[in-house]
Order: structure tokens, then sequence, then C-alpha cells
């Protein structure tokens, strides 16, 4: 990548591209990529998709929190409680996460891999759905982070893991940081709620993306702003070089035209 300044980083204002804003990027390629799910990787919100009969109050639970108007605790209870989904409707909402998948989320996720990237995903959803999602994209399950939940033996909804740092507000800075011990640097986190910009102190680039809903609190904590309506500018700031492989230089290209219209080349 292109480096500007003492710092090796580019940081002038925050720019008002419609589609990618920047305050910086990374000097160097990163080690590691890691995607929140609900409204990044997918772009539904998957706790809003099972609500059934109490979608508008829990649509507005899941404002607040990812508003940062309200901790992720004081919600994440009531909202299962609310829904108590049970295990067929977890396998519906891993289907609905797979159809709804961001445009660009599945060869990114690929060149990435490809160019030895490590891809993780970290998200406050349901464990299951979300490794559902992370399987169709080519990742194991230890490459995902979320909440487990629990059935009884004939299917019924159980319970949550009201443990998991993952179901409150700092959790994701808290495993971010364990990972950071053992994953490359520098670190990349993408996401579009209040929780994913908490990380932003223990992370190398913050990307905020907001193709599906554009948060004023996380714009403001994010060093890049993806408005467009493709996940193709993180494979650029990613890679400090074009992929090796020509399946993925048409959207590592995407992406760089999509950068370019904030002022800065890879």
């Amino acid at each position: 990548m292109s480096s500007h300044g003492p710092s090796g980083r580019w940081s002038p204002p925050l720019s008002a591209s419609p589609a990618v804003a920047t305050r910086k990027v990374p000097g160097r390629r990163a080690g590691t990529v890691v995607f929140d799910c609900d409204s990044t990787l997918s772009a539904i919100e998957g706790i809003e998709y099972i609500s059934a009969g109490h979608r508008e109050e829990i649509a507005a639970l899941t404002r607040l929190a990812m508003e940062g108007a309200t901790p992720l605790e004081s919600v994440y209870g009531r909202r299962l409680d609310l829904v108590r989904p049970d295990r067929s409707t977890i396998e519906r909402l891993t289907a609905a996460y797979v159809a709804a998948l961001s445009p660009d989320a599945r060869g990114v996720v690929a060149a990435l891999r490809a160019a030895g990237t490590i891809v993780r995903v970290l998200s406050g959803g349901l464990l299951p759905a979300v490794r559902g999602l992370a399987a169709e994209l080519g990742l194991d399950a230890c490459d995902v982070a979320a909440v487990d939940i629990r059935f009884d033996t004939t299917g019924a909804y159980a319970g949550y893991d009201v443990g998991s740092p993952l179901a409150r507000a700092g959790g994701k800075t808290e495993i971010l940081s364990a990972w950071r011990r053992t994953v490359p640097t520098p670190v990349v986190m993408v996401g579009d709620g209040a929780t994913d910009a908490e990380t932003r102190d223990v992370v190398d680039l913050f990307i905020a993306y907001c193709a599906v809903v554009e948060r004023p609190g996380v714009v403001a904590a994010a060093d890049v702003v993806i408005r467009s309506a493709s996940l193709a500018p993180v494979l650029a700031i990613a890679l400090d070089s074009p992929p090796a492989l020509a399946e993925h230089a048409g959207l590592y290209e995407k992406g760089r035209s999509l950068l370019a219209g904030a002022g800065f080349t890879t």
C-alpha cells in the first residue's frame, strides 16, 4: 500500500465520498481481517429476522444497543426471551444469512484467504447460525466467535451462554485482545455497530461497513467508512498488491476504484 507521512499512515480529515471515506489505511498488508456478521457479512440482523410477532420491539432494542445508547447486556437476554428460537428457527436463520450475503462477501473472503490473510468472524449473533454462514465462506468453526445457544431434547429453546463476553458491551474488545496475541498483524476489524467500534483501540484499523445501516457514532469512530454496497474495498485495503490469482484480480480492482474516490490508491 502507499504510505503517507512519517507514521506510514495517511490521516486527512474524513472525506465526504458517498462510497468510501477514510482517515487512514495500514502501511502494510493486513495479517488478519475480522468481520462482524449481522449487517456486515450478511445484510440482515439475525435476531430481527427471527423475531416473528415481536419485530418492532426487538428492532428498537437492537438499535439502542448498536448505536451505543444502552449496553448490549441490558437487551441481549430480553430479545432472546421474546423470540425463544428453537433448533428449526436457527436452521432457518442460517439459510437466511447465506441468502443475504453482502455483495462480494464470498469473493473477498476467498481472496483474502488465498493471499494468506487470516479471516475470522466475531459476532454477538447466535453461534450455530454464524458458524453456518462462516462454513459457507470456507471458514472453520475455530475461526468464529459468537454466543452459543442451548436446546432441549425436543429442539426447543433452553437458554444461551449468559457468560459469553459477546453478550455484553466490551466483549468483542476482550476477544480481539486475546486473538491479537496469536494472529498475524496488522489486524483489521470490519463491522457496523457500537460493539464493533469499541474494538478500535485494540486493532490497527477499524472499518465501518454502512451499506446496510449507518450509525453516526460508529462512523465517528471509524478509520474507514464503506457506504458502497460492496465489501470489495476491504480487499483493496487489506492487500498491499494485487492478488496472485487472476480470479480475484477483478474484485481487487473494483475495490481500488471505490477507494480512489476517497483520495488514495493502493
